[in-house]
């Protein structure tokens, strides 16, 4: 406990560097999010509407440490501030819309890939030579090392432009009512889903399997594994209670990192499909100098990945004791 009490300190450490961070980006950057939303309604907000604005953005009156002062107390309040590119949408419901549709896209295929490159990377160390180390591993590795962007156009071109298998892109039919208790309208999501889905998985498997591979083969040559083969156990118990439990903690820090950039969202594949996650959002707020979008993003990014490697120091805990000493 002591170790994840140590950790947990260094998270909230960086979290708060990330955070002063964060408050500086946009005061750093030439104009401010206010002026802009000026100019988009060519002048026809009162002075008091800007005043107000300037309040919500934490841009008060007064030396920087007010300010900071003014923005802590926002954020501890979870007031992120008014997205400027869907104004008067605050940004933590714009940030919610896109949160949900890049955990149900990248959370699926993160899951998938991981949980089908652990399983195929077992079976390569286990049996060499045969059918998965000797074609599996080079094709999946063949796709990995495609440019996922590229692989989306050409799935997108093919399958969606040609053969019209799948629709061109965003997240759902528009055409059909838009509420979960609907059975058509989740067909819909998950048809959507399969082709950016697909493309995830096909150049991410790839790197699980090969890591996952390299490592088992190293601890199937330690001694704990061949004393239990020689105390006559199993090969199933063996494989995966012996070996893949151990050769699988060098994969639990990227696959906590994966679900850390996930809430980032896969910008390019979003954009290549339109697919309204976070990725897009974020990509939409830059363009459009939406600095509180951004900021908001940055923060929600941050705090993720933060979260995810505090999981996987929680992880290393229970599946190796050593790291509880």
């Amino acid at each position: 406990m002591r170790f994840l009490g140590r950790r947990a300190v260094f998270y909230l450490i960086a979290l708060f560097v990330a955070i002063t961070i964060n408050f500086m980006i946009p005061r750093l950057m030439s104009g401010d999010p206010v002026q802009m939303m000026f100019a988009r309604f060519q002048g026809r907000m009162d002075p008091a509407s800007v005043e107000s604005l300037y309040k919500t953005f934490g841009f008060v009156d007064g030396p920087i440490t007010e300010q900071y002062a003014s923005y802590l107390a926002n954020l501890l309040q979870g007031n992120l501030g008014t997205s400027i590119a869907w104004f008067p949408a605050p940004v933590s419901q714009v940030l919610g819309v896109g949160l949900a549709w890049t955990i149900r896209l990248l959370g699926v295929a993160t899951l998938i890939s991981f949980s089908l490159g652990m399983f195929l990377g077992i079976r390569a160390a286990w049996k060499r030579g045969r059918f998965v180390d000797a074609f599996v591993v080079p094709i999946t590795g063949l796709f990995g090392a495609f440019p996922y962007f590229w692989l989306a156009m050409i799935m997108l071109y093919v399958f969606a432009l040609k053969l019209d298998w799948f629709p061109l892109g965003h997240a759902a039919s528009l055409d059909i009512n838009q509420d979960w208790t609907n059975p058509q309208y989740v067909l819909s999501v998950i048809y959507h889903m399969i082709l950016p889905a697909t493309t995830i998985i096909l150049t991410a498997v790839g790197g699980w399997l090969l890591g996952m591979r390299n490592s088992m083969i190293n601890v199937l040559s330690a001694d704990y594994v061949a004393l239990a083969q020689a105390k006559g156990l199993s090969d199933r118990r063996v494989k995966y209670a012996y070996a893949a439990r151990n050769a699988m903690l060098p994969s639990i820090t990227g696959f906590a990192m994966s679900l850390g950039f996930i809430v980032g969202g896969a910008i390019v594949t979003e954009v290549v499909f339109s697919y309204p996650g976070i990725g897009y959002t974020l990509l939409t707020a830059i363009n459009a100098r939406d600095y509180p979008l951004m900021q908001g993003c940055f923060l929600l990014i941050t705090m993720a990945v933060l979260g995810a490697n505090f999981l996987a120091d929680a992880a290393y805990v229970v599946l190796d004791p050593r790291v509880r000493s």
